[in-house]
């Protein structure tokens, strides 16, 4: 008897411990490795002209990742990953370049270890490598997803309250799959017309994208990111974010006729700065040479990676102030578009006021 139970409490031992060994390695108890798209189809590309996929990863776990190989499935690929150690919530990247030495389609992959999955993780690329590839790389220069496009950023500059404004967007359908395109994350005040409604491969379309101005709230500068994609449901991505600015002016009827010799004026010591990582600040004087007083209703940035601060926002007739701008070099550099400041006032003649930050 004394001995049945002893087995049987080596036995509950045993399992008990066995239990503890695999929770540890269970998924909830692993290091969490979240991936945007494990493949990606580059779509077409001409004989030995490299092609590349970049992954988009996080460290959603509350532990530092390690990284300790990538491991590709031939010579023929090469891997690239910026950083081999990522830090609790921290994005990161993962490229695989394919030299497209062989004609006909291609699936590659790379195997990811690390210590967030016992198992290594596979990122795989898919596209097809052609004899006469034609060149739309001046016409469509932006590839989001397979959708070739003409721009990825769309600008509606000095809008008037009640006007409307079109921009078109040439598309091109680079995959092997027929598309509808669609623009994901619309604004009230945007609406998007794709034709033709579905896109074969190899064939081009466009995107018409309308403003309608009375349902901008705010005069001055607003800020939207849309996104392209190839059919409806598709998850959106920073490759297929395209950032949308509207700069909605003010109504100025009020300095029209006699009453404009009684308006504002501001005057700019520079209308530019030139800025670099060891001169990351720079100082414009604003002055008030007009009658009345002047107002500065509205100061916004174009880009990320600016800081700007105002002494005053209020002169009086002959009174000056100082404008401060400081860059941070590291998040301009992944800005689309140019670092600028913008300024709304009630100058009738400066009613938009642009300065442009020259970055070195």
């Amino acid at each position: 008897m004394y001995n049945v139970l002893k087995w049987k409490r080596i036995a509950k031992a045993t399992a008990l411990s066995f239990l503890l060994f695999h929770l540890s390695f269970s998924p909830a108890a692993a290091q969490k490795l979240s991936i945007n798209k494990t493949t990606i189809d580059v779509g077409k590309t001409g004989f030995e002209v490299p092609v590349t996929a970049t992954f988009e990863l996080r460290n959603k776990s509350l532990r530092t990742i390690e990284i300790s190989e990538l491991k590709t499935d031939c010579g023929c690929t090469t891997v690239d990953a910026p950083k081999q150690t990522i830090a609790p919530g921290e994005r990161f990247t993962i490229s695989l370049t394919y030299d497209a030495r062989l004609l006909g389609h291609f699936t590659k992959q790379v195997a990811v270890y690390s210590n967030a999955t016992r198992e290594p993780v596979y990122l795989k690329m898919k596209g097809v490598v052609l004899a006469d590839m034609v060149d739309y790389s001046n016409r469509y220069p932006y590839d989001m997803g397979g959708m070739l496009a003409s721009v990825n950023n769309v600008e509606f500059d000095d809008v008037k309250k009640g006007e409307n404004r079109e921009v078109e967007i040439n598309l091109m359908n680079n995959t092997e799959a027929d598309m509808t395109p669609n623009m994901l994350h619309m604004p009230a005040w945007l609406h998007a017309l794709a034709l033709p409604e579905k896109l074969e491969p190899n064939r081009s379309g466009k995107m018409i994208l309308t403003l309608n101005s009375e349902e901008v709230h705010n005069y001055g500068l607003t800020q939207v990111s849309i996104y392209l994609a190839k059919k409806l449901g598709e998850k959106i991505s920073s490759e297929t974010e395209i950032p949308v600015s509207v700069v909605l002016l003010p109504d100025m009827s009020q300095f029209e006729g006699q009453n404009r010799e009684q308006a504002p004026k501001l005057h700019l010591s520079a209308q530019s700065l030139n800025l670099d990582r060891h001169h990351k600040q720079g100082t414009i004087i604003l002055t008030n040479k007009g009658q009345s007083k002047l107002s500065i209703t509205s100061l916004q940035m174009f880009t990320g990676g600016v800081k700007v601060k105002l002494a005053k926002q209020e002169l009086q007739p002959g009174e000056s102030t100082k404008l401060r701008v400081t860059i941070i070099p590291e998040q301009i550099r992944k800005a689309r578009s140019k670092p600028r400041v913008l300024m709304i006032t009630n100058d009738p003649e400066n009613a938009k006021v642009v300065i442009t930050i020259n970055v070195e």
